[in-house]
């Protein structure tokens, strides 16, 4: 086993999760120098022969979806119904300071290797556990997929045209979110372990994510007690924000406050809709966003989408093009954030974090089935 740098240093972790919310979080931490032992069972992790798209490796189509969450960790095939692998499992619980799993809940207790059972023998452990909907009688039962939890959320009711039919994100949105909760608490009972000494169980559903990440929209719900609804890509709060046509096509204009509002109506050539009471405040062109929307778009549309962005954002309104996601990528790069890393040569996205003095590392490109497990499986029989 190796000795990673980065600020998780010397952090084992014992990686029993798959598909999404789980994969990304260890991905996490294992840039941030932990070494993570991806657990798969004998098929591999699922999202191994989710495709296309694919990228060739090795004369090989490798899921993009596979290589988009699994980089810096080192792959075992173990088939815990076989005697000889729930054993080398369990030895490697034992080890482990943090361990993560999104089987249902209980679904490892009959391999022992829940956290009860991982607990007796290693009771530093920061075992954590992300389900679709909590371990509770009432939702331990159910399968959590993302686009159920979409749905159930009440996030595909936010999502669409006002007149259209409910629309998923174009990403599995709250997968993501739950695998960032799970490395949040993950970090956090790690340095409660530094002043107690004992680990603990860190349990992350994605529907509790769900409601958490929709935030604005979920607090109306249960602080305004008014019912949220789809707006297109209009915003319940605040105007302009969304897609404002200009002579080739739409651009995203967002004024947050009033004076990005007369900054914007000055660069425009129409001072004046600043000081007009239907829309001096926030609220104002919020309530008269339908009045306001077509005088902002007369303006927009003498130029082109470009030269306004140019001109809008040089005074410091926040605005943007309606980027395909490579030009997504191509303008992160143009900004100077470097947003792609090629460990052992497979592209990705790099970690969003950056650090003074312990930055990540991209050591290992995602592994192939079980690469590495002659080499953990002679490490787990050492004493």
């Amino acid at each position: 086993m190796t000795s990673p740098t980065g600020p998780l240093a010397g952090v084992l972790v014992a990686d029993f999760s798959r598909v999404l919310a789980g994969p990304y979080s260890t991905m996490l931490l294992a840039d941030l120098g932990a070494e993570v032992v991806k657990v798969e069972g004998p098929n591999g992790d699922d999202t191994r022969h989710w495709s296309p798209p694919v990228r060739e490796v090795d004369g090989e189509g490798i899921s993009t979806y596979y290589l988009g969450v699994n980089r810096n960790k080192r792959s075992v095939a173990l088939d815990l119904k076989d005697d000889g692998d729930r054993t080398a499992a369990q030895e490697l619980a034992r080890r482990a300071d943090v361990v993560v799993e999104n089987f249902k809940p209980g679904g490892l207790a009959r391999f022992g290797l829940d956290y009860e059972t991982v607990a007796a023998t290693n009771p530093r452990v920061v075992y954590a556990s992300i389900s679709g909907f909590g371990s509770q009688e009432g939702g331990s039962h159910l399968p959590g997929y993302d686009l159920i939890v979409q749905a159930i959320s009440g996030l595909m009711s936010l999502t669409g045209s006002p007149d259209g039919e409910p629309y998923r994100a174009g990403i599995s949105v709250f997968d993501v979110i739950a695998g960032l909760h799970a490395t949040i608490g993950v970090l956090s009972a790690l340095n409660a372990r530094h002043e107690t000494g004992a680990g603990q169980h860190v349990e992350v559903s994605l529907l509790a994510s769900a409601l958490s990440g929709m935030v604005n929209q979920s607090s109306a719900a249960v602080a305004g007690e008014v019912v949220p609804f789809r707006m297109g890509n209009s915003h319940p709060s605040l105007f302009p924000y969304e897609p404002l046509e200009c002579a080739d096509g739409e651009l995203i204009i967002t004024a947050g406050n009033n004076g990005q509002f007369r900054k914007l109506v000055e660069v425009l050539g129409v001072p004046e809709l600043a000081d007009d009471p239907r829309f001096a405040r926030n609220e104002d062109r919020t309530a008269n966003r339908d009045e306001l929307r077509p005088l902002l778009v007369e303006r927009l549309r003498t130029r082109g989408k470009q030269e306004w962005f140019d001109a809008i954002f040089a005074v410091g309104v926040p605005c943007g093009p309606i980027n395909t996601v490579d030009g997504g990528v191509a303008f992160a790069e143009q900004v100077g954030l470097d947003p792609v890393v090629r460990p052992g040569g497979i592209p990705s996205i790099r970690n969003p974090i950056t650090f003074s003095e312990t930055p990540p590392s991209y050591r290992l490109p995602p592994p192939s089935l079980d690469e590495h497990g002659d080499e953990i499986r002679k490490w787990l029989t050492q004493r």
